[in-house]
């Protein structure tokens, strides 16, 4: 979607969104890396990743402490992954992930947030050829070299390498995550951010209206505390930029 587009997103969340709101989706993020990967961040990405967003937003240590033991002892209190795929207005296709301990209120609420909003929620995989997932990781650029970086990753398995606003995207197939991932690492990069995505394979021109409807239906999913991320096709417009 273009880093961009994706600064204007976050910066709107952070405003927008409860302090503790955020802690609790970051703590589930390090729970459930440390479920998968173990508590070695030396040898757990999506740990260390997750730890880093968790000192951005200064969450509390004991609070992460707790995430880690929950993680290990496997005690996710009844929580699986869900995904819930619709149509805002004007056909604006809604990718929406949940992490729930209780499958009837999430998708209870998260019908009614696209009725409010002029959508309908569709049936599981009417959305399948919107999105792919993809592997992706935001990378600072100001001391990299563009040519060498770009042929680092895409010898390592990334399919795309696009800089932009001081930052490099880099996208790739979900089973190259590990080896682009190693590659980093070997080479002393940090990723900002590193994780599996659903991106447009294409993209929709809406007008003001639209997308400002779309924009509340977002923030009333992402304001719910069993959603862990919303994606959409909206194709970026720079009208939208101070809205």
């Amino acid at each position: 979607m273009g880093r961009k587009w994706n600064n204007i997103k976050e910066k709107k969340g952070a405003q927008d969104k409860q302090r503790g709101l955020i802690y609790t989706k970051l703590l589930r993020e390090i729970t459930k890396a440390v479920k998968n990967g173990g508590e070695a961040v030396e040898s757990n990405f999506l740990l260390k990743i997750a730890l880093e967003k968790c000192r951005k937003y200064n969450v509390p240590k004991d609070n992460i402490d707790r995430a880690i033991k929950k993680g290990l002892g496997g005690d996710d209190e009844g929580y699986e992954d869900i995904t819930y795929e619709g149509y805002g207005p004007n056909g604006v296709a809604i990718f929406v992930e949940a992490s729930t301990n209780n499958v009837t209120r999430t998708a209870s609420n998260v019908r009614s947030y696209f009725n409010k909003c002029q959508g309908s929620l569709g049936t599981s995989g009417c959305l399948q050829f919107v999105f792919e997932h993809k592997a992706v990781f935001e990378i600072e650029a100001s001391k990299l070299n563009e040519d060498d970086f770009t042929l680092l990753m895409i010898d390592a398995g990334a399919d795309d390498v696009v800089l932009e606003d001081g930052f490099f995207t880099v996208t790739a197939p979900m089973e190259n995550f590990g080896p682009i991932q190693k590659t980093l690492e070997a080479n002393k990069i940090a990723a900002e951010e590193a994780g599996l995505e659903r991106l447009p394979t294409n993209f929709k021109e809406v007008d003001v209206d639209t997308f400002k409807t779309c924009m509340k239906l977002v923030d009333m999913l992402e304001n719910d505390d069993d959603v862990t991320k919303v994606y959409h096709n909206i194709q970026y417009d720079d009208k939208f930029a101070d809205l």
